[in-house]
C-alpha cells in the first residue's frame, strides 16, 4: 500500500504494509538509519523521532497512523549538527557507544521545544524513559541542562563547559 509522508521536510512515498512500524519505514524504506531499533516495545527510547514536534517511539507507530503529520528524525533535526541539544551533546562529551544517542537527543529536543523553562527535576523525569546501556546518564543530564540554559540564553555553547 502506498503512503505519502513528510519526513524531515521532504515529501516521500513508500509502498509498505499499513501496519509497518514507522521505525522500519524510516530505516528500511527510506534508508534513514540514525533512528535505532532498541527493544521493539517502546520502552528504551532508541527509536524516538518527532511527530509534529512531539517525541514518539517510532517502533510503536504504524505507518497508517502517521497521516499528514511531519516526521523529523535525527537526520532532520539539524543536518549540520547546530541544534542546541546536538551542540550540548558535543560540549558535554556525552556519547560512549552512541547507540541510544539519537533517541536521547530527539527526546530532549522535543522536551525543550515544548518547555524551555522546565526545571532540572522535570527534565530528568522526562528523560528517564530513554535508556543508555553504557550508563552515561550524568553526561546526558549535563547536556540536557546545558541545552536548557542555552534555550534560556544563560550559556554560550561555544565557550566550554559550565558545569
Amino acid at each position: 500500500m502506498e503512503f505519502h509522508l513528510s519526513v524531515n521536510g521532504d515529501p516521500v512515498t513508500v509502498d509498505v504494509l499499513e501496519d509497518t512500524p514507522l521505525l522500519w519505514v524510516l530505516r528500511d524504506a527510506l534508508a534513514l538509519t540514525g533512528t535505532k531499533y532498541g527493544c521493539g516495545i517502546g520502552r528504551c527510547g532508541a527509536c524516538t523521532v518527532h511527530l509534529d514536534g512531539a517525541a514518539v517511539r517510532s517502533c510503536q507507530i504504524p505507518v497508517r497512523a502517521v497521516g499528514e503529520a511531519e516526521v523529523t528524525t535525527i537526520e532532520g533535526l539539524d543536518p549540520d549538527g547546530a541544534h542546541p541539544v546536538q551542540q550540548a551533546w558535543v560540549e558535554e562529551d556525552v556519547p560512549q557507544c552512541g547507540y541510544c544517542q539519537a533517541g536521547q537527543i530527539m527526546n530532549a529536543a522535543a522536551l525543550l521545544a515544548g518547555d524551555p523553562d522546565a526545571d532540572a527535576d522535570t527534565l530528568e523525569a522526562a528523560m528517564s524513559g530513554n535508556l543508555c546501556r553504557c550508563g552515561t546518564y550524568v553526561r546526558i543530564r549535563a547536556a540536557v541542562l546545558r541545552a536548557a540554559r542555552e534555550a534560556r540564553g544563560l550559556v554560550d555553547l561555544g565557550s566550554g563547559s559550565d558545569r
